[in-house]
């Protein structure tokens, strides 16, 4: 069946497509066509491409192809090639990507932006269009970066459209970007197509083909032939539609000739539409040189073009035609012909020498291995781990197959891919692993489970792992397995001996290399120890310039610390930078953590809008990603940021949500944070006792509920509840214990709590010198605690009669909380000012 260019029916599929070209100059356009495999999209496409050069536009193309999709960046490639890219500083995220030059692992932002930037230049030379069939089939980076390009189309003088098999989920489908369904021609479209074709002139054969079709303008023009040479073409009709049109074009292969047939293999199984690279693929497997003339039978047979030096299938159909048509032996032959022409593209050898065979092969396993380390330089990291298992899976050694598959299970936990490392550890302890990688896969067994729950005997397992891992010579994956360890001791109540095991192990690490300024090393002392602790982190973290940090996830870490011993200004630096870093390497998992700690971090220190923000998005990642604690953290913070804007109800609700979870593994950090949440939700609505009674709770040794370190953020409210209800001497009490720990910790966090708490419950007369030293301090960073600090100062100063000094500090009070959110603050603020204004 020869290609035809007439497309019948589809006048409004065309005009709505050379609409859209022409509306280019106005504003960049895009286009998704949806539909069944044959519907007509691919036609549709060629009828763009017509249009395009016949306005004056550079087509730039690419097909996906599904074998292909492992290969990163190799759709962009296509698109830009003939681009030429150039090596300079703007482009070298590209040239980065497409492996055409060593530099610094990119990111997928860096590369989009080099993208669009080599777009734009064109664009303004020449308007483009890019046209890419089978977009469901790109590699999972080109089809973000042809998405990213499409957002930012608008000033530009480009055309995109894409074709998209429907049912095939991708960010190009789910961008929210126009689209147009491509559905069946009309009963007189379908008779158009029939009547263009010789041998269909029996009403009887053209219903059944009618029938069968069912407006598939591809089937109608292939289905006449299957059926005419079928000995019962009924029995057919049970088969789907799309296997019996790869049957239709599978069964021509037979008719070709022997060469002729061995290049249509190698077009099938090569993504790659070089004419040059095919032929010379094809002398390979046919044993003889060839020259062009050898597609020439396919050609005729309508299952291939052959333009400017590029070779295309008729139809993504043929290509699957094709190979089902073929034996495995000879798939795997043409997979080996076309790595034999490849010597110069290592990467794309090692992946068709790893198509030519079945079995174990630790020569191919290695090249494979080294792809991978490829596309980790690439910033294509799901396609490193779909490298390490099929490296995996060739490899004969057992120990060394399990080594490859934790490698794997380190990449998929940088992506947030909690489900698919739980199923690489379970492979890889399935094999003889090393007493190093045992160790490996303890550390990634722990790293996706939170740090919970507070099971001291897990805690001193990974202490004893960490320390064989440090004998052999791993201090690496030593700091790792005792991070995982003091985040157990962070999140549950452990024991004293647990969390003094940590440190101690920690600290046996020291010699030789200095690891005392690595972020695991100063995160596990904050985590396990937050206050016996806290003077050494201090001093450690201080010595940190997060400018000068290009990891996304140290500095995450160093936030984590930072949190931990209560200087929620410093962490926010650090997770400032961090959260940066991580969104636009697309680090989901982490950024989801990054987003929970920055919400915490803020609310104390009084950016509540802020603190909003970063809490949907953290939550919403933190399910997506699959991390419960996480989540219920965030929900935690929602809790006490319903709260401290006096919705006493929601914060309730929230906190009951967060107990009921916590309660359960008995979480003390987020049981405490749901105490400070209901205090500070019962303080709002006036029920003081009560209020009273629940944040006692967080500061007794003995409750559920108490934190070594979380109690330090509940201090102010303690105190202001203990002066409504009454409770003055217990709260006393309270807080001479808390000023003690101050002494040793010097945690920012307690020192600003404690100098409001002490001047708030003390009694008026003699509260003077609490006042002032609560007052001389340096609030940078801390808009909270300083409004906070002016409505009590200036309450105290309107009781004692000194009300112009009262007005001078209760003005800014109010607006401040006000502009924080803070309502029930800022009514109790107006209401001081009013009395103290009354007497003026």
């Amino acid at each position: 069946m020869l290609m035809t260019s007439v497309l019948f029916g589809r006048d409004a599929e065309v005009r709505a497509l050379t609409e859209m070209i022409d509306r280019v100059s106005d504003e960049g356009r895009c286009l998704v066509l949806l539909g069944d495999p044959g519907i007509g999209k691919t036609a549709l496409l060629r009828a763009a491409r017509a249009a395009a050069r016949g306005a004056g536009f550079r087509v730039l193309g690419a097909v996906g192809v599904q074998s292909e999709a492992q290969l990163p960046f190799a759709g962009l490639h296509q698109v830009l090639r003939p681009l030429g890219i150039r090596p300079n500083q703007r482009q070298q995220a590209l040239l980065t990507a497409f492996g055409l030059a060593e530099g610094e692992r990119p990111d997928i932002f860096g590369v989009a932006l080099a993208a669009v930037d080599l777009i734009e230049a064109a664009a303004a030379q020449q308007p483009l269009a890019i046209l890419v069939d089978d977009v469901q089939w790109l590699d999972a980076q080109s089809q973000e970066v042809l998405t990213f390009i499409a957002h930012r189309r608008a000033p530009l003088r480009l055309a995109i459209i894409g074709t998209v098999r429907t049912g095939y989920p991708g960010p190009f489908v789910s961008a929210g970007l126009p689209e147009l369904a491509v559905s069946g021609v009309d009963g007189d479209a379908a008779e158009e197509i029939l009547s263009s074709l010789a041998g269909v002139a029996g009403v009887a054969d053209r219903r059944r083909i009618r029938e069968q079709a069912q407006g598939n303008p591809l089937a109608l023009l292939e289905l006449p032939e299957t059926l005419a040479g079928a000995v019962h073409p009924e029995a057919q009709d049970w088969q789907p539609l799309t296997a019996r049109l790869e049957r239709a074009f599978g069964s021509r292969v037979a008719e070709l000739d022997p060469a002729a047939r061995d290049a249509l293999l190698i077009a099938a199984v090569d993504p790659v539409d070089d004419v040059a690279e095919i032929l010379s693929a094809t002398a390979v497997l046919y044993g003889a040189p060839v020259s062009a003339d050898v597609f020439r039978p396919a050609v005729e047979a309508g299952l291939v073009r052959v333009e400017h030096g590029r070779l295309e299938l008729r139809h993504p159909l043929v290509r699957s035609g094709v190979l089902q048509a073929e034996t495995l032996e000879r798939r795997h032959a043409a997979n080996a012909a076309v790595a034999a022409v490849l010597d110069t593209d290592p990467y794309r050898r090692a992946w068709h020498r790893g198509q030519s065979i079945m079995g174990p092969d630790d020569e191919i396993a290695d090249e494979l291995e080294a792809n991978a380390s490829v596309a980790v330089g690439r910033g294509a990291v799901m396609s490193a781990i779909r490298l390490l298992q099929w490296s995996a899976q060739l490899t004969g050694a057992s120990a060394q197959r399990g080594r490859r598959l934790l490698v794997a299970a380190e990449h998929a936990f940088s992506l947030g891919q909690q489900e698919q490392v739980g199923l690489l550890v379970t492979a890889a302890e399935r094999c003889d692993l090393s007493e190093l990688d045992w160790a490996r896969a303890q550390w990634l067994r722990e790293i996706f489970h939170d740090g919970v729950p507070g099971d001291a005997a897990r805690v001193h397992q990974l202490c004893d792992a960490a320390r064989q891992s440090h004998a052999v010579g791993d201090r690496d994956l030593a700091l790792n397995l005792l991070l995982g360890a003091a985040l157990r001791c962070w999140w549950a109540d452990t024991g004293p001996a647990a969390r003094a095991d940590v440190v101690s192990a920690a600290k046996s690490l020291v010699g030789g290399a200095d690891i005392t300024h690595d972020h695991r090393y100063v995160a596990t002392l904050a985590l396990a120890e937050p206050v016996a602790e806290c003077g050494a982190v201090m001093d450690l973290l201080s010595e940190v310039r997060p400018a000068e940090i290009a990891d996304g996830d140290a500095l995450r870490v160093f936030g984590i610390a930072a949190t931990a011993i209560g200087d929620p200004v410093r962490s926010l630096t650090f997770l400032g930078r961090s959260e940066a870093l991580l969104r636009s390497q697309g680090r989901l998992a982490l950024l989801s953590q990054v987003l929970s700690l920055c919400v915490v971090n803020r609310l104390e220190t009084g950016d509540w809008k802020g603190a909003q923000a970063a809490a949907r998005e953290g939550e919403l990642l933190a399910k997506e990603t699959g991390q419960p604690i996480w989540r219920i953290g965030a929900l935690a913070c929602d809790a006490l940021s319903s709260a401290f804007r006096g919705d006493s109800d929601q914060a309730l609700s929230y906190a009951a949500e967060v107990e009921a979870t916590a309660s359960r593994q008995r979480l003390n950090q987020l049981l405490s944070m749901a105490q400070l949440a209901k205090g500070a939700a019962l303080s709002a609505a006036g029920r003081h006792v009560q209020a009273y009674r629940e944040l006692a709770r967080a500061f007794r040794a003995d409750d559920p509920s108490f934190h070594q370190r979380e109690r330090f953020g509940a201090v102010m409210f303690l105190a202001e509840a203990a002066v409504e209800a009454g409770r003055e001497a217990d709260a006393s009490a309270v807080l001479a214990e808390l000023s003690q720990v101050a002494n040793l910790t010097r945690a920012p966090l307690l020192v600003v709590h404690l100098r409001y708490a002490r001047a708030v419950i003390c009694d008026d007369a003699i509260a003077g010198p609490l006042y002032a030293d609560m007052m001389d301090q340096d609030f940078a960073g801390w808009p909270w605690a300083e409004a906070c600090a002016n409505l009590a100062h200036g309450g105290w100063l309107r009781r004692l009669g000194r009300r112009e000094e009262a007005v001078a500090a209760l003005r800014p009070a109010v607006a401040e909380l006000d502009r924080i959110g803070a309502r029930p603050w800022a009514d109790r603020a107006r209401a001081e000012l009013g009395a103290a204004l009354s007497g003026l």
